[in-house]
Formats: C-alpha cells, structure tokens, sequence
C-alpha cells in the first residue's frame, strides 16, 4: 500500500518530535536504545520519518525518555512550563542552569563564599542520596528513575537552605515539574557558551570521549542547545562566558544578583 500524503507528514513529525525529545533530555540514539530496549536501527529510522512500527516500541521509547506517549504522536502535547509564582525570599538560592562546561561549578564556588552562603551541586547531592554515580544510577533506573530523584533531592535542598547558590544538572530543564519548582523558588541565572566553548572546556576538565568522534559530538551538543535554548532563556538573568575570563564573569555575576 502507497503512503499517503498524511501519513508520511504524520511520520516525519513524529521523528522531528522524538528527536526534539532525545535532543532535550541529552541522551543519544545509543542511550535511548539501551534504556528503551527498541532498536538503534529502529530509533534513527523513526527520527528519519521513515519508521511506522509498532505502537509498543513507541511507548517504549516514552517511557524511557520519560514522558508521556501523547508527546511523541501529538503535536504540542508535552505540558508546557506554565509561568512561575514566585515564592517569597526567592532571591536567596541562586540557581545556576546551562551545559556542562558552561562554568557553572567554577562561578558558584567563587560567588557562594562572596555572599556568605553554602554551595551546592545538584548532581552531586544525588550521587549521596543514591550512594551511587549519575552513570549508574541511569543504568538501573533510567532516566525516570533519576529525574524522580533529582526531584526529590532538589526539595530537600530548597527546604533546608533559605540561602545557597545552586549549580544545576544542565537537563533539568527538560522535566517540566521540576524546572518549574526551580524557577518558582530560586533567582535563576543561565550561563552560556558556544557549542565549541562548552566542547573544550569539557575536554579540558579530562572527559576525552567527545574525541573520539569529534564531528558526532558536536552535532550531538548543538542539538542538544538549540532543542534546550528556549528552556535556558526563562532564566530571570543570562551571563555569557564565552571567551571571557573568570574574574570578569564572577563580577558580572556578583553584580546581577545584588553581591
């Protein structure tokens, strides 16, 4: 039977959609497969807008990307952020948002003694919640698993410190609820740089896998920025770093949240 017209414009934004989804939540075709059990073939021919197979890998591939299936087959189903109410003394947690090698870590420890609050790194604080590492914890549990517990540890921390500066996962952004809770209770910033930026500096921190792929790498990290951008921007303050110098950056920041 011949494609329709509809149906190959329905399979081509169902692959736009999930990789949009993939993109967002930082995870690669390989990732999805091993957390999803669908086929890396089958993944990139649905990204492809040539794959219409079962409706089973599909929810499949949902609920490994943790969202509901309705965000794969219907065009602007994934729940929106809805605007934040702020809730008092929010200004007090700073909350650093953006890619890895961004410089959030480097910035929040400089700026947390400055002001003379505790700081926190969200991913570590879930490495000691879980007794484990962020790889194994996706291991066992899956990209749901670990947004449950990003979660959790991210409660726990707003209702134990009315003042810290925060560096957060840099895919937080993609867990609606979360992200929300985040800017509802915390003076957002996000710390920006160009892909080839955040690339070196990765390197640089002694990450040698984006090496061995160098070209795949870096059109995983766009993709990833450009399906996220949107979600960064909702910050209250943006701080560039590219090709800046820490000194200057850590001014700008101190002075964009009144330290």
């Amino acid at each position: 039977m011949s494609q329709s017209a509809d149906d190959h414009a329905f399979l081509q934004a169902l692959g736009q959609r999930l990789r949009l989804l993939r993109a967002r939540r930082g995870m690669t075709r390989r990732i999805l497969a091993a957390q999803s059990g669908v086929s890396e073939r089958y993944i990139s021919a649905v990204e492809a807008g040539t794959g219409n197979g079962s409706i089973l890998l599909l929810r499949a591939l949902a609920a490994a990307l943790h969202v509901d299936l309705r965000a794969l087959l219907e065009e602007d189903a994934e729940q929106p952020l809805a605007p934040a109410a702020r809730e008092p003394g929010y200004r007090g947690r700073i909350a650093l948002i953006g890619l890895r090698g961004a410089g959030k870590s480097t910035l929040g420890r400089l700026l947390a003694p400055r002001l003379g609050v505790p700081f926190l790194e969200l991913d570590q604080e879930i490495e000691a919640e879980a007794g484990m590492g962020l790889g194994e914890i996706m291991e066992l549990h899956g990209q749901a698993g670990f947004r449950r517990l990003e979660r959790g540890v991210l409660e726990r921390l707003i209702g134990s410190h009315k003042q810290a500066v925060l560096a957060a996962g840099g895919g937080i952004v993609a867990e609606t609820r979360t992200f929300a809770r985040l800017l509802e209770t915390c003076l957002t910033v996000w710390v920006k740089a160009s892909p080839e930026e955040h690339m070196r500096r990765v390197i640089e921190q002694g990450d040698l896998r984006p090496m061995r792929d160098n070209r795949r790498s870096m059109g995983d990290l766009r993709s990833i920025l450009a399906s996220r951008e949107a979600l960064y921007a909702l910050a209250d303050i943006q701080l560039e770093t590219t090709r800046r110098e820490v000194p200057a950056t850590l001014a700008e920041l101190a002075a964009a949240v009144g330290g």
